[in-house]
């Protein structure tokens, strides 16, 4: 007789709920949660390196938007054909309540908006994005759960104890509205989790560039780039496991071979960088990062930025 261990993971019944007529969706609220997290942290890093906080406020003013766009037209890009072609609206595109942002492409752009401010400003960039790299990873984990909310991104057909049941939704006419209806209780499907997979990887890897920055005083870059290694190399496995329909490059998803490359790139990348000084580097040479965490000072003694 078998007996199973778990159930389940049962997906929301909805993803979305209204306040009147204003709808309040759990992807943007995933996604925003995610930013606040990652702007908390940042600001305290970044001050533990010398940094002036409205430097990470503009910044953030800048790298928001920049994600946004980057992320959507990645998604455009490598999924096409959900919006061109026979029967498809390419209006679609600006419809960002619908989800479709790929992470690729959003901190691909958002680190160009940022790179071109900070060179305008003139200020260095490389003791912000050692900063920024924790922060960015954890609000990917947490925006992951967004699309728990949205029933996507899930992987190929299970029947391992842990499966998410995806179920059928619909709309208050009764079609078929996977993101935006109720569910109905039935179980369309069973499948792996990817999106509890890589929440998971996304975490792990925030603890290890935090233990990895101090244990080995990683600075000037590095920790920004083993960011994107670690993410590209978990990005790889979960594309293994996604079902969901994909454009493909000699035969693979486009994903995964774009993951695939990033992670040699940044691998490569990483071994090549040596550091210029033996700490972490900081906009402020007194300011104290090993624990990062800035020391109280007084005014006086508080770095000051050009």
């Amino acid at each position: 007789m078998n007996t199973q261990i778990l159930a389940n993971i049962p997906s929301p019944p909805q993803g979305v709920w209204y306040l009147g007529p204003v709808p309040i969706r759990a992807y943007a609220l995933c996604i925003i949660t995610g930013i606040i997290v990652a702007m908390v942290l940042t600001l305290r890093r970044y001050k533990a390196r010398g940094g002036n906080p409205d430097t990470v406020w503009d910044a953030a003013i800048v790298a928001i938007p920049a994600g946004i766009i980057g992320g959507r037209t990645y998604h455009v890009i490598t999924d096409y054909d959900s919006y061109f072609g026979p029967g498809k609206d390419w209006k679609q595109i600006f419809n960002f309540s619908a989800g479709g942002l790929g992470i690729m492409g959003a901190v691909t752009l958002g680190t160009l908006a940022v790179w071109a401010l900070f060179k305008f400003k003139k200020v260095p960039l490389v003791p912000f994005a050692d900063a920024v790299a924790p922060g960015i990873i954890l609000a990917q984990a947490i925006g992951r759960l967004g699309n728990y909310f949205n029933q996507e991104l899930y992987g190929r057909p299970t029947d391992v104890p842990w499966a998410l049941d995806i179920y059928y939704r619909v709309d208050e006419t009764g079609a078929f509205a996977p993101l935006t209806g109720r569910s109905t209780g039935e179980v369309i499907a069973s499948v792996h989790p990817t999106f509890l997979y890589e929440m998971i990887w996304n975490l792990s890897v925030f603890c290890f560039l935090l233990w990895a920055e101090k244990k080995f005083r990683l600075g000037n870059g590095r920790v920004f780039v083993l960011y994107v290694a670690s993410y590209a190399l978990g990005r790889i496995f979960m594309e293994f496991m996604r079902a969901d329909a994909a454009n493909l490059i000699f035969g693979l998803r486009v994903n995964l071979v774009v993951s695939t490359v990033i992670f040699l790139v940044a691998t490569i990348v990483f071994v090549w960088m040596k550091s210029k000084q033996s700490v972490p580097a900081a906009v402020n040479e007194e300011a104290d990062v090993d624990n990062g965490d800035a020391e109280e000072q007084s005014d006086a003694e508080k770095p000051k930025m050009p």
